[in-house]
């Protein structure tokens, strides 16, 4: 889930202003790097690695310029996204790019729509929900199902197990491991929720 934080000081000057509009607001460099802070530098959909660069990211709007004019500037409404395979073919593409002006049933920003309790992984690396019209839009809107982003999960709850099963009283010290790979500062590893996830669940099941 992002925790949004204070909108940059330059937004809430130019929100006020006469014909304001997301196009005509000239410090999208600040607002990037804000988004890329409280995201602790992970992509809002698929949680791999942004920077605050234009080169490296997307400022995502949840609910789209074209549907929704209304609101381009709310900060609740901007989001950091990877490139998501921008320029492939439109098979290969994810996240904002792929999502293009489509709507999303739940928004990883709105506290209210829990969206991590809306997720689940399988070993393969699969993300799916059991909320039979967000699953399909897992797939369809955002993508990330596609082999490499499933391989990139994968291979963070493989190193969960690893650490798991050859970790003694692994049970005991799961929190720290949720609280070391939450952090309060800086940056998280990329597909880091996908750990702290898989962590939380392995507190309640056997040891495998």
């Amino acid at each position: 889930m992002v925790v949004k934080a204070a909108e940059p000081q330059s937004l809430t000057q130019h929100r006020a202003q006469a014909h304001s509009d997301y196009n005509n607001y000239q410090q999208k460099d600040e607002l990037r790097a804000a988004l890329v802070n409280e995201q602790k530098g992970l992509c809002c959909y698929c949680t791999g690695r942004i920077r605050a660069d234009v080169a490296r990211m997307k400022i995502e709007h949840w609910q789209c310029q074209t549907t929704y004019p209304q609101h381009q500037l709310a900060y609740g409404n901007l989001l950091g996204a990877c490139l998501g395979g921008e320029g492939q073919s439109p098979a290969n593409q994810h996240c904002d790019t792929r999502k293009a002006n489509n709507d999303l049933k739940w928004n990883p920003a709105n506290i209210a729509h829990a969206i991590e309790g809306r997720l689940r992984y399988l070993a393969d690396g699969t993300v799916e929900s059991i909320d039979a019209e967000f699953n399909v839009q897992l797939n369809d809107i955002l993508g990330l199902n596609l082999a490499f982003l499933k391989n990139s999960r994968k291979a963070v709850i493989d190193s969960v197990l690893v650490w798991w099963r050859s970790t003694p009283n692994a049970r005991q010290k799961v929190q720290s491991q949720i609280d070391r790979r939450i952090g309060q500062f800086g940056e998280l590893e990329p597909f880091s929720p996908v750990a702290i996830w898989f962590l939380r669940q392995k507190v309640g099941a056997a040891v495998a």
